[in-house]
């Protein structure tokens, strides 16, 4: 590192990688060295917005320069486990685009590579770093929710079609690392149902459902073909209730004193009287600083101190097998599937 920042080449400059350089660029704890892209009508609008930094069509480069402490990988999913495979092995710490490899296996071998040459493994969980779910894990850890019932989310838009990977693989990946994330529990199995309405193309839309050992369950519904941009999630507890909107300009979260009373025996279920509760709603300050701007700190933070990131290679990896999971259950028709290494298929749907 040069005056203490973090060297950084960044690979692929198509939809995601100018917000990966202008972020890393912009930071003061990190500059970015090189730029590398297959096309070079693409490198020369990087170059014209940041005339500072080297440009080439040849990763090898930024591979081999000693001034680059780190790579960012911000390419299609199926390039992702070589590219960084060999950033590992040229001894450069990895930043990777969602998701972090499209297997687990892969990812595993990511995870012992990265720990044998004491390199920092980082996938770029986005939402993770934004003040709207680290207020959310903040309500939840501190049990101002109660226990929890249920996560109920909706993550639709017209686009953007993925031609290597299906709906699930680009936007259930957010849902996938936040429930990770707030929840003190993982998910035990999964069951998902999905269509294509483009032929030849992967699902474009899918229901997933995520079983814990506890009452929880969680729902998330994505779709590429939405006539509207809906980013909206239903956190239910036995005690608060929060509903997230990432859509809103400014109260993105809303917590709510509301719920359900019960008075009788339990073990009399027909006594049981349901009453319902009413009471404040509150809408939290939420910072409006942007979440990569973050997650790029954080990464040059756990380079310099050797601490593991909150979305480090074990949090990809625990996305991945929900994901791998999801999709042996959508091939069968929404079926239940255990979620792990061995994706056994459940005989009951509840848990």
């Amino acid at each position: 590192m040069q005056g203490g920042r973090l060297g950084v080449g960044v690979i692929g400059y198509g939809y995601w990688g100018p917000n990966l350089v202008r972020n890393f660029a912009a930071s003061e704890c990190a500059r970015v060295v090189g730029l590398s892209d297959r096309d070079p009508s693409r490198l020369a609008i990087g170059k014209r917005l940041h005339p500072e930094i080297e440009t080439t069509t040849d990763v090898r480069d930024l591979f081999r320069n000693p001034d680059i402490d780190a790579i960012a990988i911000a390419t299609p999913v199926h390039t992702h486990y070589e590219l960084a495979l060999a950033a590992l092995n040229a001894g450069k710490h990895v930043f990777v685009e969602k998701p972090l490899a499209p297997t687990s296996d892969q990812v595993r071998r990511l995870i012992d590579e990265a720990a044998r040459r004491n390199l920092t493994l980082m996938v770029d969980h986005t939402f993770l770093y934004t003040p709207a779910v680290q207020k959310i894990r903040e309500l939840v850890s501190q049990g101002e929710l109660g226990e929890i019932y249920y996560y109920d989310s909706i993550r639709s838009s017209l686009g953007l079609f993925q031609s290597d990977v299906n709906v699930i693989w680009d936007l259930a990946v957010h849902d996938l690392s936040i429930i990770q994330h707030i929840l003190n529990e993982r998910p035990v199995a999964v069951s998902t149902t999905g269509s294509s309405h483009v032929a030849g193309a992967p699902e474009n839309m899918a229901h997933i459902t995520l079983f814990f050992q506890s009452s929880c369950v969680a729902h998330v519904s994505v779709n590429w073909l939405s006539p509207i941009k809906v980013r909206q999630t239903f956190i239910g507890g036995s005690r608060k209730m929060i509903v997230y909107d990432d859509v809103e300009p400014t109260e993105k979260i809303k917590v709510y004193d509301k719920g359900i009373t019960l008075n009788g025996s339990a073990e009399n279920a027909y006594q049981l009287r349901i009453g319902y509760r009413a009471g404040d709603m509150l809408a939290p300050h939420i910072s409006s600083k942007e979440a990569l701007q973050t997650e790029v700190e954080h990464f040059a933070h756990c380079i310099r101190s050797g601490s593991q990131p909150i979305s480090g290679g074990e949090s990809g990896l625990q996305v991945i097998e929900i994901l791998e999971a999801a999709s042996q259950s959508m091939t069968e028709q929404g079926r239940p599937v255990r979620i792990g290494r061995t994706n056994l298929r459940l005989r009951q749907p509840a848990y």
